[in-house]
């Protein structure tokens, strides 16, 4: 039975037991004399995917594109809890939101620990209209084998601001192809984290030795930057802009770009 999503209020077939059930009790209830109506759903689900955690709610891009609808997003790269305490693992955190008020309009989430948690968090934000500026501010349970101070679902809300008032310039793993041949495209991890790996064609310029090394920045190039998750490439941007330079943040950082492109090399082995 096709049922109105909570976002576009189009008519869509979600066949999952949470919402089949609630509509279950709804029949229920109208049976028994009360009024009652099912005010749509949002597709949130979970699956285990060998030793990964893979969730999703609300709204995808395919579906916002084939709607003409505007959208945003934005790839944060949060550990499941305190970095300092043992046992952590990070999750890769999609979020899409309205580019003119922030509204949160889906998510997917990739990870292994606490990802059941933040899906619902997002879920509720899908559902009950909140925009990132409500997501900043959710008070949420903390102790270091749990979470951080800041929770990844606060943090989403945060560089969703930075991008709607101008702060962060983003740009994405499948631009990383297109940038110009004249372009200047730069790392600003650690040295050995650079070593480690990195996209091709992009100098290393720590952060820390960024202000030093301005002479290296051609002015009148596009600045194309990444780190390892998008942080340090912000700080960075933050810099050039303070000396009148504009450029572009890798949204998600080497860390997105380098799943992606393993994942290219395992399909291209298979066929």
């Amino acid at each position: 039975m096709a049922v109105s999503h909570v976002v576009s209020g189009k008519k869509v077939l979600i066949p999952l037991a949470s919402p089949a059930n609630k509509q279950g009790r709804i029949v229920g209830d109208n049976l028994c004399g009360k009024h009652r109506a099912y005010k749509g759903s949002q597709g949130t689900s979970i699956m285990k995917f060998f030793d990964l955690t893979v969730a999703v709610t609300g709204e995808k891009e395919e579906s916002l594109r084939s709607q003409g609808r505007l959208y945003k997003k934005i790839f944060t790269v949060s550990a499941s809890h305190a970095g300092y305490y043992p046992g952590g693992s990070q999750m890769i955190i999609k979020t899409l939101f309205d580019p003119e008020n922030g509204r949160i309009l889906g998510a997917q989430i990739v990870g292994k620990d606490g990802v059941d948690k933040r899906i619902d968090l997002l879920a509720n934000a899908v559902r009950f209209g909140q925009t990132c500026y409500e997501l900043q501010e959710e008070e949420l349970s903390y102790a270091p084998p749990f979470s951080s101070a800041k929770d990844p679902v606060n943090m989403a809300g945060y560089v969703i601001e930075n991008v709607l008032e101008g702060r962060m310039n983003p740009y994405y793993i499948e631009d990383v192809e297109n940038i110009p041949k004249d372009a200047i495209c730069v790392d600003v991890r650690r040295k050995d984290e650079y070593e480690s790996g990195h996209i091709p064609g992009y100098k290393n310029i720590p952060l820390d030795e960024l202000r030093e090394r301005m002479g290296e920045i051609d002015r009148s190039r596009k600045i194309y930057l990444t780190c390892q998750i998008g942080l340090r490439g912000y700080l960075a941007q933050c810099i050039l802009a303070q000396n009148g330079i504009e450029s572009k943040n890798l949204s998600g950082g080497y860390t997105l770009w380098h799943e992606m492109d393993q994942d290219r090399g395992a399909k291209e082995r298979m066929q």
